[in-house]
């Protein structure tokens, strides 16, 4: 028995079994012997059918087992002692591969292409500079919050005269000649806001206008012909909207006015929990307090980003043996088509390169994942996903059954795994780079996540 590869090129190659028949025969007639004495065959005492006979019956399907057993054994044994890192699966080889014959040939070769796991190395060091933000809360970012947060926890009540920004509830009916037009459009629950009324002139008849008058406007005019929206509020299709230019009466029943929470500890005990906050000073503490750790949190998630681009670029050059891979792709996911991989397979490309850059960092540095660090991970994960339900409390017990029924899988075993090595990764990298820090306000910082976006 012989097995070897061929290499193609740096990221490709065929692995070569050659089987000779004094690597299985031996093996195999013991085989056919112990199945010649569990034998049943009319004509015959059990274990006394002839081993011709038996050969015939079940020779090829056995040597077959047999010939596949040693192949398996083989290509584990060598890729094993010769640390073979490779990407996927075997496949087998469509070119070198020639034809058996099992009723005839003794001697047997087996050609498989394999995609070798590129070779590179990755250094880091303090010349390798990733810039972070601190985004700085001001005042009037205190301020705009709470205002937001008070129109959150506001409520709507009646008002007595129309301004820009009430919502004015009523009769809409089309006009002719300034009486209801015989079968025109009639809304009997419009609605509306004057100040997303775009035509000036037809806003300024609805403001002071009381509950009860009869405004009397052009929907295309005061909407200056936007056929979505005139087509909304007058319940028409969008293509009528252009030979709508009818006057309308709008008859007012109800003004409603939005009005924010007011700055009391009702308000302060909602937003923020009971007795936290007793006056509008601690208010705005906590809110700037608030608002720093959640901007640190969203500048903590760019960085995290920043530096997965950052080992991307440091696995730019490195190829693999693209052909390959669709192959694999394509005979191993049912699911999978050509157009499908098509769309996918840069993305696929990005995640190889990510994650042989992190195992090639993991083991120059010996970073290694413990039995508590996963559970840890674990438990952290049934939390957050038991929060997504609303259940913010588990039982230790509970919590403990969870984590051993999630660790049995181990798939959720590795990508558990691979969470906790990535934050490993995350910190290796802040430790051995440039991390520079620049103060900006929170302003700036949406702009700067804006623009990269």
């Amino acid at each position: 028995m012989n097995v070897f590869l061929k290499n193609i090129d740096a990221v490709s190659a065929i692995l070569k079994v050659q089987i000779e028949k004094s690597d299985y025969a031996e093996q195999w007639e013991k085989n056919l012997r112990g199945l010649r004495q569990k034998a049943v065959l009319p004509g015959f005492r059990k274990g006394m059918v002839p081993l011709g006979l038996v050969k015939k019956m079940y020779g090829k399907q056995t040597l077959l087992e047999e010939i596949n057993k040693i192949m398996q054994e083989s290509i584990n044994n060598y890729l094993t002692d010769n640390q073979v890192s490779y990407l996927g699966n075997l496949l087998q080889n469509e070119t070198e591969q020639k034809k058996i014959d099992y009723d005839i040939d003794e001697n047997f070769e087996f050609c498989f292409d394999i995609a070798l796991m590129p070779q590179f190395d990755v250094q880091l060091s303090k010349d390798d500079v990733i810039a972070s933000y601190r985004v700085v809360i001001s005042d009037e970012d205190v301020e705009t919050r709470i205002e937001e947060m008070r129109k959150s926890f506001g409520m709507s009540e009646d008002a007595e005269k129309v301004e820009a920004d009430d919502i004015v509830k009523g009769e809409l009916v089309e006009l002719e000649a300034g009486a209801p037009k015989q079968d025109g459009i009639h809304v009997e629950e419009a609605m509306l806001m004057p100040s997303f009324l775009k035509g000036k002139m037809e806003q300024k008849k609805f403001l002071n206008a009381k509950a009860g008058a009869k405004v009397v406007f052009n929907p295309y005019k005061a909407y200056k012909g936007a056929e979505a929206e005139i087509a909304a509020f007058l319940k028409i299709e969008k293509e009528d909207v252009k030979a709508m230019k009818s006057d309308f009466s709008f008859e007012i029943k109800t003004i409603s006015r939005f009005k924010p929470a007011e700055l009391n500890q009702e308000f302060f005990d909602r937003v923020l929990g009971k007795d936290v906050a007793t006056n509008e000073t601690e208010l705005k503490e906590k809110v700037k307090e608030a608002l720093s750790k959640q901007y640190a949190s969203m500048v903590e998630y760019r960085l995290t980003t920043e530096m997965k681009e950052f080992l991307l670029q440091k696995a730019k050059d490195v190829t693999f043996a693209e052909d390959f891979l669709k192959r694999w792709m394509l005979a191993t996911d049912e699911k999978m088509t050509q157009e499908k991989l098509d769309e996918e397979f840069p993305e696929h490309i990005r995640d190889l390169k990510y994650n042989l850059v992190t195992d090639k960092l993991a083991k120059v540095y010996e970073l290694k994942v413990s039995r508590e660090e996963l559970e840890a991970m674990a438990q952290y994960v049934i939390r957050m996903q038991s929060a997504q339900y609303g259940i913010y409390s588990i039982a230790d017990e509970d919590l403990k059954s969870y984590m051993k029924e999630m660790l049995s899988n181990q798939e959720t075993v590795r990508n558990l795994n691979a969470r906790v090595l990535n934050e490993k990764i995350i910190l290796l990298l802040k430790d051995k780079i440039t991390i520079t820090e620049e103060e900006v306000t929170a302003e700036a910082y949406k702009k700067i996540m804006k623009e990269n976006n």
